[in-house]
């Protein structure tokens, strides 16, 4: 028998375990990785600079990497090939699929570190959209939920100890859940976007994992309007009632109003992710000589953990877990 204490607090130690004190430790950093099929060499990323898209093999070495710095959590997105994608994410569910057999790979090299499995629809679809559309191009809620919910359990049963729905459909925190527990998953955490803004700092993201439309992907219908914070806080609270483990912001560094009011407002994990318009842009400000390059990157770092974010999905999180190291041992 299975005692719903020992889950619960299985579930919140794992998120826990990338919590500190207010001081950016790397533990605290979350290095979301790219992973593609098959064998070619690693693949930069323009608008990411320093960010690569990484078959299986180099995903491995990465972590390793990584684990050797002190990071104990990778956040995953696959990067599908045109050829599986549909109007209806199909090779989301298949278990011979790419983002499965990541999860499998780096749970047997890797099984101290903390696999955050992204479920979404648009990595599978040829529309690019977060959810399954009707014939008028409209996004529909409840079918979304339900493929959302067969994904969550796929990844979980792969070896995702965390599954972080990205997608801002309506009643899917509970949804996961429920599938969760019927199929025995029911240690694994769930890491909610609970407030994803419709923001114009996604491109160079939607660049990395190939995802159809990029910048120009209008997604104000379901994601949430920069301007309203009270329904931001609404809709993350309702994800605490739906048995959420943890709690993301995103983006991170122009929504820190946002992290500080949800951390006063609940006590579980609070995460941010600093999206990939939010890293380029300080790129490109260096690039010219305008911002100091370390600087920039530790201060921005540094105020999303002051608003009150426990650990930070960020794509400086090698090079800071890095210089954290450099600087312990000087």
């Amino acid at each position: 028998m299975i005692l719903a204490s020992s889950i619960l607090e299985e579930r919140g130690d794992r998120l826990r375990m990338l919590a500190s004190d207010d001081t950016l430790t790397a533990r605290s950093l979350v290095a979301p990785l790219f992973v593609t099929d098959g064998n070619d060499p690693p693949v930069e990323i323009p608008s990411l600079p320093g960010m690569q898209r990484l078959n299986i093999s180099d995903t491995l070495r990465e972590c390793e990497t990584l684990t050797g710095l002190g990071i104990r959590a990778v956040a995953l997105f696959p990067v599908i090939a045109d050829e599986y994608k549909d109007h209806t994410a199909t090779y989301a569910l298949r278990e011979d699929g790419l983002f499965p057999r990541i999860l499998r790979a780096l749970q047997d090299a890797h099984p101290q570190l903390i696999l955050i499995a992204d479920v979404a629809l648009d990595p599978y679809s040829t529309h690019g959209h977060d959810g399954l559309l009707n014939a008028q191009g409209e996004v529909m809620n409840d079918p979304t939920v339900a493929h959302l919910s067969k994904l969550a359990v796929l990844l979980a049963q792969a070896g995702a100890g965390v599954v972080a729905p990205s997608d801002m459909m309506d009643g899917r925190v509970r949804s996961i859940r429920n599938a969760l527990n019927s199929s025995g998953c029911h240690t694994t955490s769930i890491l909610s976007y609970a407030a994803k803004f419709a923001s114009a700092f996604y491109g160079p993201f939607r660049d990395a994992v190939s995802s159809s439309q990029k910048t120009y992907l209008d997604k104000r219908t379901y994601q949430l309007d920069p301007a309203n914070a009270s329904q931001a806080i609404r809709d993350a609270l309702l994800d605490v009632e739906e048995d959420a483990d943890a709690l993301m912001v995103k983006p991170a560094g122009l929504y820190l109003d946002i992290i500080a009011r949800l951390r006063e407002r609940t006590t579980l994990p609070l995460a941010a992710y600093q999206v990939s318009g939010e890293y380029a842009q300080i790129h490109a400000a260096t690039r010219t000589g305008w911002l100091n390059l370390d600087r920039a990157r530790d201060e921005s770092l540094a105020a999303i953990r002051r608003a009150g974010a426990d650990f930070i999905l960020t794509y400086f999180a090698r090079e800071a877990a890095s210089a954290l190291l450099q600087r312990s041992a000087a």
